[in-house]
């Protein structure tokens, strides 16, 4: 709960001066009651209308004085709770992009955008709440129990039987309400992570007609989640009429009790009016109050998975201020024993050993799961190695802060994103700021421009989320012509042209040919001809380089590079007809 404390600082003379104002409201709701009793004992009793109406006169005005209080409690209580809210929201969200792929992969997706979401408002709630009736509830509550005993000791003792049972029950509520919230929320991770899936996939759903499918797996998580709520419905069905029910008694003990001593002229008719009132207050209140312990163990499970993300810390370091090498060995790149696997797994690269030299055009091939993709996302530092070293113009990348390190780095990833937005500002990720003439140039060297300016509105045209609107191939020469406008030192192209046709990746490349003279090119894909007039080719299989030369030395001296090449050329299907 840690992570609260900076907006407490932040926002609590605004919650004190709403809290001031709620003291105010609540106040002159406990001076009501015994005003009351005044006019009946005083004014009513004695039939003297200038008691009733005097009397009646300070309950006009403080009841004026009490909602002036109240209104000024929830303009002020309103602007703290979504203030923040809005705060917490914008700072988990930093939170999160600060963390490396290493601390998200701990995450579920659709579990960070519920604590984004769901879990936030509940925070939020709750936190009105504290500022509106929270808070309140209490205060009625004991200046209730206070008032009563002052107006009548004696009937006070029906209050000793009815607190301490309610606050019994308010007690087992919270030990049974909070795994109960807890999993509410779990639940609706699934449910969102299963709607997430299907919203991302649904054109493979439609193609293999899986409705049945996806409506049935939809439909456990969505039961399951209500049978979650159901269970907490339960509970709260119980304990609260549970609560009304030992008031309730109260008020009718207050009543049996209260008509004995008016009949022997122990006590006043106004007493009785009095208390009952004060009575039906500390009813509401406590019923406020069984409320309050239900939201605070909703918000309670809430803040602890926020929590939970707050207290995942980047565990990438770097020397401070440390400087990549002079412009003479830009673009240079050297793995030294480097090896590689996933949250402890077993390793995914082993042993690698490489350099690629400024202005060099290095190709990566192998087979499907061999780690190719793996490798280059080391080098962007967006995993740590496990063992070994890898160095970027001869500085190691750990003492390098990671944003100046990807700074003279562009990726164009195995899976192309795209953002929801025109396709000016797509292409503006990679260079905030670039020119028209910019945009243009590398629209062209990717093969994209003429597609653009064939769109109604040219590089304005708005794209659907993920660029749905945009075919697979399409998409590849946009997210290639995001990474030219950078200008990197090295240019990382992962598998893609896997969806563009062999003349136009020949063009692309050919354009990359003039555009990478002097840039650092490591060129990943699953067709061999794609690599072939690269500089040198790696060759990696299981996590191992097997293989590294010209495409002709490959074809001597390297059994897994031939068996590629065999297989995409048809050679070894033809020896086995």
């Amino acid at each position: 709960m840690s992570f609260l404390k900076p907006y407490v600082r932040r926002f609590g003379k605004p919650f004190g001066v709403a809290i001031l104002f709620l003291m105010l409201e609540t106040l002159c709701d406990l001076m009501q009651p015994t005003l009351m009793s005044r006019i009946i004992d005083d004014g009513v009793a004695n039939r003297q209308m200038d008691v009733v109406f005097r009397y009646g006169g300070y309950m006009l005005l403080i009841t004026a004085i009490g909602a002036l209080g109240a209104t000024l409690r929830n303009i002020i209580s309103s602007h703290v709770s979504l203030n923040f809210g809005t705060r917490l929201r914008s700072d988990l969200f930093r939170h999160i992009q600060t963390l490396s792929f290493d601390s998200i992969d701990k995450f579920d997706r659709a579990s960070l955008v519920t604590r984004l979401t769901n879990d936030v408002t509940q925070i939020q709630n709750f936190t009105n709440g504290l500022m509106r009736i929270f808070v309140k509830a209490p205060l009625i509550c004991i200046g209730s129990l206070i008032m009563a005993v002052r107006l009548n000791p004696p009937l006070s003792l029906v209050l000793a039987v009815v607190v301490p049972l309610v606050a019994i029950l308010i007690v087992f509520n919270m030990r049974i309400g909070f795994p109960l919230f807890t999993k509410v929320q779990q639940v609706l991770d699934r449910v969102n992570g299963v709607s997430r899936e299907y919203l991302s996939g649904v054109r493979v759903v439609k193609a293999f007609n899986r409705f049945d499918y996806e409506t049935d797996k939809f439909g456990g998580v969505n039961d399951e989640y209500r049978q979650a709520s159901i269970r907490v419905m339960r509970m709260l069905a119980i304990f609260s009429p549970g609560i009304m029910l030992t008031v309730n008694f109260g008020i009718a003990a207050v009543i049996w009790i209260g008509g004995v001593r008016v009949d022997g002229g122990q006590m006043q008719v106004g007493h009785i009016i009095a208390f009952i009132n004060y009575m039906t207050q500390i009813l509401f209140s406590l019923l406020m109050i069984s409320n309050v312990f239900t939201m605070f163990v909703r918000a309670k499970a809430s803040a602890e998975r926020i929590g939970e993300v707050f207290a995942e810390k980047d565990t990438m370091a770097w020397k401070e201020g440390e400087r990549m090498q002079p412009a003479e060995s830009a673009g240079s790149v050297a793995f030294k024993n480097v090896s590689f696997s996933y949250a402890k797994t077993e390793p995914v690269l082993r042993h690698i050993t490489l350099g690629c030299r400024p202005g060099e055009t290095l190709g990566i091939v192998g087979s499907t799961g061999s780690g190719k993709s793996t490798l280059v996302n080391l080098i962007p530092r967006f995993y740590d190695a496990t063992a070994g070293t890898i160095e970027v113009d001869g500085v190691d990348i750990r003492d390098v802060e990671p944003q100046r390190l990807r700074e003279k780095i562009a990726i164009v990833p195995q899976k192309t994103v795209l953002f929801s937005g025109t396709i000016r500002e797509n292409l503006l990720f990679g260079k905030e700021g670039a020119t028209d003439e910019e945009l243009e140039r590398a629209a062209r060297m990717a093969e994209a421009h003429d597609f653009i300016m064939a769109c109604p509105e040219g590089y304005d045209t708005r794209l659907g989320q993920g660029g749905v609107n945009l075919s697979g191939g399409q998409k590849q020469r946009l997210s290639i012509a995001r990474a030219l406008i950078r200008k990197p030192s090295i240019l990382i192209l992962d598998d893609c042209t896997s969806a563009v046709d062999t003349s136009t990746e020949s063009r692309i490349k050919e354009a990359l040919r003039q555009y990478a003279q002097g840039l650092t090119c490591i060129l990943i894909a699953q067709r061999i001809s794609s690599v072939m007039d690269a500089d040198r080719i790696i060759v990696l299989d299981n996590g191992e380089i097997v293989g590294t030369g010209r495409h002709d030395e490959l074809m001597r001296g390297c059994q897994a590079y031939q068996e590629i090449y065999r297989s995409q050329t048809g050679k070894e299907a033809r020896a086995n007809v």
